[in-house]
């Protein structure tokens, strides 16, 4: 067990006397918010229900989904050692490596797969879990931060990625470990589907096949032609003599004569081609 600063000592002795905790409950509760960034935790303890989530801003899951009095009992406690967080720190500095946004080790760490010189089974790289357990032939820690889920199974150790889940509780169905299962904010989760970690480098597990992309083809099909209309004829250009617009009655020609001056008015038609089919309409009557 980590020892305490005077602050962390502060905060355990308030959280057994106001909310009734044991000291082993308190400093797991002190521990989850901890390693959550003082804005959430993850946990596992009897006294408060078993397994937990609780997330600043409302979010309070526990064992018991029904029992709302445990959840308010649980908020308040998390609420209580997340302002503590910020006041001060509850254990004394000790180095640790810095991660990066895909959970790697920075600084030349790396993360063997062996357990680590601090009596813990898990790699010291990893810092304190959120939360640990173990159920029949199963030992696991998880590591919100780090992004990391460490198991060991009949005394093999597995270190997977967990991504984006905020990993919970933990079921079997069948022996082996592709039935374990843990629950996340998006549901459950199979072991056998997180990417292990070897070193720094993520290998996914059971990857399903990539859909293959289409190739492309630079060169067009050819548009197919569109048929011509059946019975249909060429449009004949346009002509303003009289065989043309099938003048044949005096009538026509006058109305003809009439429209062919407005057109010269307006400058559309010059005078000499006026006056050549003003001959020509009048030679027909």
């Amino acid at each position: 067990m980590d020892m305490l600063t005077d602050h962390g000592v502060a905060l355990r002795d308030m959280l057994t006397t106001r909310y009734g905790l044991s000291p082993d409950a308190a400093l797991t509760m002190m521990m989850a918010v901890h390693n959550g960034g003082g804005s959430q935790a993850q946990f596992s303890h009897p006294e408060l229900g078993g397994m937990g989530q609780w997330s600043m801003g409302g979010m309070t899951m526990v064992g018991d989904m029904f029992n709302t009095g445990l959840q308010a009992h649980v908020a308040n406690i998390c609420s209580e050692i997340s302002t503590a967080y910020y006041q001060g720190s509850f254990y004394p500095p000790r180095p640790m490596p810095t991660w990066n946004s895909q959970g790697q080790a920075q600084g030349g760490a790396s993360l063997q797969i062996q357990g680590g010189s601090f009596g813990n089974w898990w790699p010291d790289e990893l810092g304190q879990p959120s939360s640990s357990g173990a159920q029949n032939n199963l030992r696991y820690a998880i590591f919100p931060q780090a992004r990391r889920l460490a198991i060991d199974l009949n005394g093999i150790l597995t270190i997977y990625d967990t991504g984006d889940h905020m990993i919970g509780g933990v079921g079997q169905q069948q022996s082996g470990d592709a039935s374990w299962t843990f629950t996340s904010q998006f549901g459950t989760v199979y072991l056998n589907q997180l990417p292990v970690v070897i070193g720094n480098v993520t290998e996914p597990q059971n990857a399903a096949p990539q859909a293959q992309n289409p190739v492309f083809d630079p060169v067009p099909e050819p548009m197919p032609t569109p048929a011509a209309p059946q019975n249909s004829t060429p449009s004949a250009p346009y002509d303003p003599a009289p065989a043309a617009l099938g003048i044949s009655s005096a009538d026509e020609i006058f109305s003809t004569l009439e429209r062919l001056g407005a057109l010269r008015e307006k400058g559309i038609i010059l005078e000499e081609e006026f006056a050549a089919k003003k001959s020509e309409l009048l030679a027909r009557l």
